[in-house]
């Protein structure tokens, strides 16, 4: 991430997989930010982000749930307080649940968890923090959209696109497929909305990752972990205003709808 300044980055889900290496590798950057908030349900539980705070002073790990408005509103209010009157630069909403069931045998109840979890939690999420992207978009000198400026990401995948139908073969997990092609559509929205405020908006297919759950569809996910966040990490910094509202991979190239 050369030459990517950001001075505050809060990651969900991050006591594992992806928004686990995320934390890791930004932590390691030679430029770190001055604060990085890892947020997940169960903070006792989560060994590897007590271990990665203990010599890191600047990791804050925040008790987050995405589906409890409670627990959300709690998590933003540390936050803040942690900044002390700035803003947040880069929000990545990167938690997220899937349930492998096929069209026949898919029920509402894990319908209702995914799109309760992938989607209207990323929603929520984003508007607890939004007044602290407002405020760290309007801290910042330049004019032009970034990630060091202020920044949503939302981690989505080539799952949900309905041209691509990622891994199809592999798998139907209809509900985690429809939460996923839902948040590029929230995604989108929020570039419309949250792009007049000069907060750059966009939804990240990470690739088929070798985490629990990318290996739970099969062993055979080709992408490291390490790779995969790499990849993102490198790309970040250079989106811009015609990147807003984009559907891209890790990568950086764009994924079709």
């Amino acid at each position: 991430m050369s030459g990517f300044n950001v001075r505050s980055v809060l990651v969900t889900g991050a006591n594992r997989g992806i928004g686990l290496e995320i934390v890791k590798q930004i932590l390691g950057k030679s430029n770190p930010p001055e604060w990085v908030f890892a947020t997940c349900r169960d903070p006792e539980g989560a060994q590897e982000l007590k271990n990665l705070a203990s010599t890191h002073p600047n990791l804050v790990i925040v008790v987050l749930e995405v589906t409890d408005p409670a627990s959300i509103k709690a998590a933003a209010a540390r936050v803040e307080e942690h900044l002390k009157g700035s803003g947040l630069n880069l929000l990545i909403n990167n938690a997220a649940v899937l349930k492998l069931n096929t069209l026949e045998f898919e029920t509402p109840e894990d319908m209702s968890l995914l799109y309760a979890t992938n989607v209207t939690g990323t929603l929520l999420v984003s508007q607890a923090f939004l007044l602290l992207l407002k405020k760290a978009a309007q801290e910042c000198p330049q004019k032009e959209m970034s990630c060091c400026k202020a920044a949503l990401v939302n981690m989505s995948s080539e799952a949900g696109s309905i041209q691509n139908v990622l891994i199809w073969n592999m798998g139907q997990f209809i509900s985690y497929r429809c939460s996923k092609a839902a948040l590029n559509m929230l995604t989108k929205c929020q570039s419309l909305v949250y792009g007049d405020y000069g907060i750059l908006c966009i939804a990240v297919h990470p690739g088929w990752v070798q985490t629990d759950m990318g290996i739970s569809i099969s062993p055979e996910a080709p992408l490291t972990v390490d790779a995969s966040v790499q990849g993102i990490l490198n790309m970040l910094p250079s989106l811009s205003e015609k990147d807003n509202g984009a559907f891209v991979n890790w990568e950086g190239k764009v994924v079709p709808w």
